[in-house]
């Protein structure tokens, strides 16, 4: 499976991947690494790895149309079957011919702590902040609104009575670290079908 990342931090989710992929726990050939942010720790994972880079930074007055094409038109080239968002925080218009072929993760189990505005420390605020006893990760498609895509994979951790937004975040991440991999070899299976908003393994 040829993939591309997309990234805008630190690159944890894509260090993740080239980890697995190092201990023979993921057979992705990783074509393009693609970061909205020059300045991103990630774009130093990918250098490493020997993937090829490249920065696309959304301008003021630039459409979405023309930040989604910037950014699709390279992972077209580069002949990918899958792209990959690993903290990847700009909203991007997905092209037709990309159509459940853009995966996400969400660090909180969606529909809940979910959407525009629900992002990294801000969805583990306010989980905590609610109250709930359990939150997780969610593996999706990505469509053109903020963590709606049809949802390929969740894993549920639990919320303990003295967890901070750190110790929440550690622990909602340890499993994201084993969720993408998984839904990613599922997807290298050929075995994903979606129909509607449900997917069939």
């Amino acid at each position: 499976m040829n993939a591309a990342v997309l990234i805008s931090g630190g690159g944890t989710t894509l260090h993740n991947f080239l980890q697995k992929k190092s201990a023979g726990e993921l057979d992705i050939d990783f074509k393009l690494v693609i970061s909205s942010n020059p300045k991103s720790g990630g774009l130093a994972y990918a250098d490493e790895a020997q993937i090829p880079t490249k920065v696309v930074c959304r301008k003021a007055r630039q459409s979405p149309d023309q930040f989604s094409d910037q950014i699709f038109t390279p992972c077209r080239n580069a002949g990918v079957d899958y792209v990959l968002m690993g903290g990847f925080l700009k909203h991007v218009l997905i092209p037709p011919d990309f159509t459940n072929r853009v995966v996400n993760i969400h660090p909180a189990l969606i529909p809940a702590f979910s959407g525009k505005g629900f992002f990294g420390h801000h969805v583990h605020h306010a989980v905590l902040a609610y109250g709930v006893k359990v939150s997780g990760c969610t593996v999706h498609f990505v469509d053109n609104e903020y963590d709606h895509g049809p949802i390929l994979l969740q894993r549920v951790v639990p919320v303990e009575e003295n967890d901070t937004p750190e110790s929440l975040a550690k622990r909602v991440f340890d499993a994201e670290c084993e969720a993408y991999p998984e839904a990613l070899r599922l997807l290298a299976s050929g075995e994903v079908r979606i129909e509607d908003r449900k997917v069939f393994l």
